[in-house]
């Protein structure tokens, strides 16, 4: 059944394909890693093959977008299936929530689909 409602929570958020330095971040750890997805409930990313997450424990996504923009959240590992790590997004602060948002709503190009997505996170 968690199978399932993780099948289905995954498809309730669109999911963004979207190539931009990315960095994971765990106590003093620091793992360049490759972004393959990211959406308003979190990251999907690619482990560069050192990366040696407590799963247990908390971590930071920091995505670099052009200039001095940056997305940085909160996470959690929610699964891993081979090098890939999805992660949950726990927080968010306001200004990467509207960065973020921004970058599904381009990518999207529904504002309709943006705002069901936003009311569901509530």
């Amino acid at each position: 059944m968690s199978d399932e409602k993780s099948s289905a929570e995954r498809r309730n958020f669109t999911r963004i394909f979207f190539d931009a330095e990315t960095v994971v971040t765990q106590g003093e750890h620091i793992w360049p890693v490759e972004l393959i997805d990211i959406s308003l409930r979190g990251v999907l990313v690619k482990n560069p093959g050192d990366m040696a997450l407590d799963k247990s424990q908390p971590a930071e996504v920091s995505i670099h977008l052009t200039g001095a923009l940056v997305i940085s959240m909160q996470v959690r590992v929610k699964h891993v299936e081979g090098d890939l790590f999805g992660m949950l997004c726990e927080h968010i602060d306001l200004d990467s929530m509207i960065h973020l948002r921004r970058l599904v709503e381009l990518n999207t190009g529904d504002n309709s689909l943006l705002e069901r997505e936003l009311s569901a996170l509530g």
